[in-house]
């Protein structure tokens, strides 16, 4: 399993874990993001390393490659002496840095093309961080939007249950109820204690005290009261009248 493999894997399974458990979306968004770049730095000192091995594979073949040089000049130099032996050892020495440097440049290789594949495996992940960090808004306002949705959801789904609706109906009646009880019994109360009596013969003052008033008001200003016809008081002789007598011109004379 590769380096990025394995940082993946562990991503993954931060990610399921946190997602599973998640309560606040913007602080588990914020969470990922930090974990993201503890892997990006992890990932990035790996990459560091594999650097530092393709340079020091390159380095041991140069060596070689100027080892072999070096035994191919000395081998030269012993022929110019006319001595083969000396030039043959010299060959030989020459020959197995040419190998060493054979097996150095494939090792090199390798591990170029390695690094090269780490390399555009940590600017991906550079880039995915990137864009992350610029979806992590947009995701928020979204959770958000939807928490706010569900919510209103739910509170209408209550709304919808008769239930609270018809326990309001008979709140509102048992205090109409209540109230009713209690003003009948305040006027109990006042027709027991003769207060409703007394009540209406304060109210009959009160208009006899209007009515004066208004009497003098008209008095001041001049204005005359409408004539009234009071009837004639009755008297003994008109309950019981008494009959005409025709007095005549002899009972007068006679008189």
């Amino acid at each position: 399993m590769s380096m990025f493999q394995r940082i993946g894997l562990l991503l993954r399974s931060n990610i399921n874990s946190m997602v599973s458990n998640a309560e606040d979306p913007e602080k588990i968004l914020n969470q990922l993001l930090i974990d993201m770049r503890e892997q990006f730095i992890a990932a990035k000192k790996q990459v560091a390393v594999a650097i530092a091995d393709e340079k020091r594979l390159y380095a041991k073949l140069n060596q070689s490659k100027k080892a072999s040089a070096d035994w191919e000049k000395k081998a030269m130099l012993a022929l110019q002496k006319g001595d083969e032996g000396l030039a043959r050892e010299a060959l030989s020495r020459k020959q197995e840095q040419d190998t060493l440097a054979t097996q150095w440049q494939q090792q090199w290789i390798s591990q170029k093309q390695a690094t090269e594949g780490l390399r555009q495996s940590l600017h991906k992940l550079n880039s995915k961080i990137g864009e992350a960090k610029r979806k992590k808004d947009l995701l928020i306002a979204r959770a958000k939007r939807a928490e706010a949705q569900k919510s209103i959801q739910q509170t209408m789904g209550g709304l919808n249950d008769n239930s609270a609706f018809d326990a309001f109906d008979r709140m509102t009646e048992k205090v109409e109820q209540t109230e009713a009880e209690a003003e009948a019994s305040a006027d109990l109360a006042g027709e027991l204690s003769g207060q409703d009596l007394n009540d209406k013969f304060a109210a009959l003052e009160q208009e006899s005290g209007t009515n004066d008033a208004l009497a003098a008001l008209k008095a001041k200003m001049g204005i005359a009261a409408p004539s009234v016809k009071e009837p004639l008081a009755l008297g003994v002789a008109d309950e019981f009248p008494v009959p005409e007598i025709g007095i005549g011109v002899d009972d007068k004379v006679g008189a």
